[in-house]
C-alpha cells in the first residue's frame, strides 16, 4: 500500500505544482534557517574534551582585598579561575590531583631560520608539564617537557602541527632550534592537530575562544623568568609593578586540575577550602568562599555561548514554526480542492485510516523535498557565516549529525503540518461529494 500512496502523492504533486512548490519552499526556508543557527550554536556550546570533561576542574578562589563587597559568584563570573602566582604555585606543588597545570597566555615573536621568511607573532602559552597529558594534546613527533624542565627553566618548546608545517615543511623538527622572542629554544615536541572548541583554558586568560589553537608552548618558569608579556593581568592595588608579577597582588595565571574521577571533587574542594582558611589566617586572603566547577560547568558559568547566538536560534525556530503553519494552510487548501476525489475513494471502499495514511505519506514526501532544499539553504547560510569577521566563522561547517538532523527536522515538521489536513481529509463525507459530481 505504501507504494500506492507514493504514486498517488506524485500524481497529486503534478496536478498542483504551484502549491507543492510553495510548500517545499516554505519548509526549505524554515529548515535552512533553523539548521544554520543550530549548527553555529552547537559549535559554540560544544564539549571541547568530551572524553574527560567531567574530570577536568577549574579551582576558583576569591582573591579580592578585604574591602571588597562583591559576591563570590560575581567574582568567579568576572575573574574565572585566575589566581595570583603565589596561590597557583602553592596549589600546583601540593599535588592533590591526578594532574595539575598552571598557565598564562603570551604573544610570541617567531623568527624563522629561512631567509625568505619574515618574523611574525603567534599565540603562545606558557605552562607546566602536565598541560599536554591533562588536555589530551597528542604528539606527532617527540613529547612534552618534564617537571624538572619546569623547575630548571629549560629553553625548550613544543609547537603546533600547523606551525611545524609552515616552518619545517611538516618534517620531524624535534631537536631543531626555534627562535622565540629573540631567544633560541630547542624543539622537543610537535603536536598533532589539536584545537579544542571552544578554547576553554584561554577564557579567563583573555585569549581567543575559537580557531586553530595556539602555536607555541613554553615552560611557565622560563617565560616568567624572561618577563614575557602576559594577557589579562588584574591587580588589586594601584601602583603595582607588573614587571614583578610573581610577588605582586595580581591575578594573571589560571590553574586546571584533573581528578581520577568526578567523585573526587568533594575531597579536592575541601582541600581548597582548607588552603584558603590557612591563607586567611596568614593575612594573605580575606574571603573564604571557594568553587570547583567542572569543565562544562565552568563554560556555562563564563557564558561562553553568546546570548545573540541563542536569540538567533530561537528566532530561526520561530520562523520554522511560521513556515509549518503556512504549510498547514497550503495542505488544507489542497485537501479542499480534492474533496471530490476523496469522496469517490471513500465510496469505492477506502477507509478513513487509508485516507489518513495517504495524506500523511504525501506530507512526508513534501518534508523530504523540503529537507533537500533546506540543506541547500543551510550550506548557503554557513557559507555566508564563514565570510563573517568572527573568530569561529571558518569552523561553521555541516557535520554528519547536523546533516541527519536536517532531514529529521524536515520530516517531523512536515508530518506535524500534515496532521490537520489529513484528519480533515479522512472525515470528508462521500455522499455530498458524489451528488456534486
Amino acid at each position: 500500500m505504501f507504494g500506492y500512496y507514493l504514486d498517488l502523492a506524485l500524481r497529486s504533486f503534478k496536478r498542483n505544482r504551484t502549491l507543492t512548490a510553495l510548500m517545499v519552499l516554505a519548509l526549505g526556508l524554515g529548515i535552512g534557517a533553523s539548521i544554520t543557527t543550530l549548527t553555529v550554536l552547537k559549535l559554540l556550546s560544544g564539549d571541547p574534551l568530551p572524553q574527560k570533561s567531567a574530570r577536568i576542574f577549574a579551582p576558583q578562589i576569591d582573591p579580592l582585598p578585604s574591602a571588597s563587597s562583591t559576591r563570590a559568584d560575581q567574582v568567579w563570573r568576572n575573574w574565572g579561575n585566575l589566581m595570583t602566582w603565589t596561590d597557583a604555585m602553592n596549589l600546583l606543588h601540593a599535588h592533590r590531583a591526578e594532574r595539575q597545570a598552571v598557565m598564562a597566555l603570551s604573544p610570541m615573536k617567531i623568527t624563522p631560520q629561512a631567509l625568505d621568511q619574515h618574523p611574525f607573532f603567534s599565540d603562545g602559552v606558557i605552562t607546566t608539564s602536565d598541560f599536554f597529558g591533562m588536555f589530551d594534546a597528542a604528539f606527532q613527533y617527540g613529547s612534552g617537557w618534564s617537571a624538572q624542565d619546569d623547575e630548571n627553566r629549560a629553553q625548550v618548546v613544543v609547537i603546533a602541527g600547523f606551525l611545524n608545517d609552515k616552518l619545517f615543511g611538516g618534517k620531524n623538527s624535534v631537536g631543531r632550534t626555534l627562535r622565540v622572542n629573540d631567544k633560541d629554544f630547542r624543539i622537543v615536541g610537535v603536536l598533532k592537530p589539536w584545537a579544542p572548541q571552544p578554547r576553554f583554558y584561554a577564557v579567563s586568560l583573555g585569549g581567543r575562544g575559537y580557531g586553530n589553537g595556539d602555536a607555541v608552548f613554553v615552560p611557565l618558569e622560563t617565560g616568567v623568568a624572561a618577563q614575557w608579556n602576559t594577557q589579562n593581568v588584574n591587580c588589586f592595588d594601584t601602583g603595582v609593578d607588573i614587571n614583578h608579577l610573581t610577588t605582586a597582588p595580581c591575578s594573571w595565571v589560571s590553574l586546571w586540575v584533573e581528578l581520577r574521577s568526578a567523585s573526587d571533587a568533594g575531597a579536592y574542594k575541601t582541600f581548597l577550602s582548607n588552603y584558603v582558611a590557612q591563607q586567611i589566617s596568614l593575612g594573605r586572603m580575606h574571603h573564604p568562599e571557594v568553587n570547583l566547577p567542572n569543565l562544562m560547568g565552568y563554560l556555562a558559568q563564563q557564558r561562553v555561548v553568546p546570548n545573540d547566538a541563542k536569540l538567533q536560534a530561537n528566532l530561526a525556530f520561530g520562523f520554522l514554526l511560521i513556515c509549518v503553519v503556512n504549510t498547514v494552510g497550503l495542505l488544507l487548501a489542497k485537501c479542499l480542492r480534492r474533496s471530490r476525489e476523496i469522496g469517490v475513494r471513500r465510496a469505492l471502499g477506502a477507509t478513513r485510516k487509508a485516507i489518513f495514511a495517504q495524506f500523511m505519506v504525501e506530507s512526508g514526501m513534501v518534508g523530504i523535498a523540503g529537507g533537500v532544499l533546506g540543506l541547500v539553504f543551510t550550506e548557503l547560510g554557513l557559507w555566508a557565516i564563514r565570510h563573517q569577521p568572527a573568530e569561529y566563522a571558518k569552523l561553521a561547517h555541516l557535520d554528519p549529525s547536523m546533516f541527519i538532523a536536517t532531514f529529521v527536522v524536515a520530516l517531523v515538521a512536515s508530518l506535524i503540518a500534515g496532521l490537520l489536513p489529513a484528519w480533515r481529509a479522512c472525515v470528508v463525507a462521500p455522499a455530498p461529494q458524489l451528488k456534486s459530481v
